[in-house]
């Protein structure tokens, strides 16, 4: 089969790759940056390099696939966040729509089902509703849970602070994955994509972990049992990424997707659908990475 990966050589997009070319299956790779052309051709893949703002490259290069893995790069810079998310699932769906792609893989989220309301995820429900018009394709929807690699965005606090903090009480459950095993779910679904069995598909690693679980494992794995946990405000929380650099768009968004988290509607649709089973990676396993990184950091 053929198949076009979309978030270059991404946590997900690299390993999926990895997976399909060691399958033996014709896999092209957009990328917005020619440096990582290299890379991409060492995983044993083709490089397209251009850029998702652009419908007729997007086109152009979906021609003659197979199958398209969908996801939503970031763009921390973006003045009006839903405008680029919107931007990006529109030229999506009409390049599909013009090659009539038979298989449609989709990286959406947790809290997806709210449509607005979960900030950043708002993006990707939007795109997840505009599937609907694919009508000559076989659409399949994948909703992860948090990532493990957002814990990487405590350590500037832990350094500075002594802290671990977030926007929800210390015995609140956070649902978490790590990008491998979304890696392995998607290419489940790419190599055999008759045989799914639902349109939607929920990925987790762990659920049973509260904050103080959390912190206590990160705390223990760099020499700091005793680590506190905060719970901030919404307001302190807004005001600690504008003070990192974050503009206001992205904050705004962080924190209502805070807020969406905190008061159970962003994981509730998770809790109703419980994944049989769970991916490979635990906390215990990632606090190995998260030290290492704290530790070069």
């Amino acid at each position: 089969m053929k198949y076009i990966i979309t978030g270059s050589t991404g946590h997900i997009s690299k390993p999926l790759t990895q997976q399909l070319t060691a399958a033996g299956h014709d896999v092209t790779v957009i990328t917005s940056s020619a440096s990582r052309s290299e890379e991409i051709k060492a995983l044993g893949a083709h490089a397209a390099v251009g850029s998702v703002d652009d419908r007729d490259f997007l086109t152009k290069t979906f021609a003659g696939a197979d199958a398209v893995y969908l996801m939503i790069p970031p763009k921390m810079d973006a003045q009006d966040w839903f405008a680029y998310q919107k931007t990006v699932a529109d030229n999506y769906i009409a390049a599909v729509l013009t090659n009539k792609t038979k298989y449609i893989l989709i990286l959406s989220s947790v809290g997806a089902h709210m449509g607005k309301g979960c900030g950043p995820v708002d993006g990707t429900a939007y795109l997840e509703q505009e599937s609907a018009k694919l009508t000559d394709s076989q659409i399949h929807i994948l909703r992860p849970s948090y990532f493990y690699l957002n814990l990487f965005s405590q350590i500037g606090m832990i350094k500075h602070a002594g802290i671990v903090g977030s926007t929800q009480p210390a015995d609140f459950k956070l649902v978490m994955v790590h990008p491998s095993d979304i890696a392995d779910v998607a290419a489940a679904y790419l190599l055999a994509p008759d045989k799914a069995s639902s349109r939607i598909e929920y990925i987790a690693g762990e659920d049973a972990n509260t904050w103080a679980d959390i912190t206590k494992a990160l705390g223990t794995a760099i020499g700091k049992p005793e680590l506190p946990y905060v719970e901030f405000t919404d307001e302190q929380s807004h005001a600690g990424m504008i003070q990192a650099g974050l503009n206001k768009t992205v904050a705004d968004g962080y924190t209502q997707m805070g807020k969406a988290l905190r008061e159970g509607e962003m994981q509730a649709e998770y809790w109703k659908n419980r994944p049989a089973k769970l991916g490979k990676v635990k906390l215990a396993d990632f606090v190995k990475q998260f030290a290492a990184t704290y530790n070069a950091s």
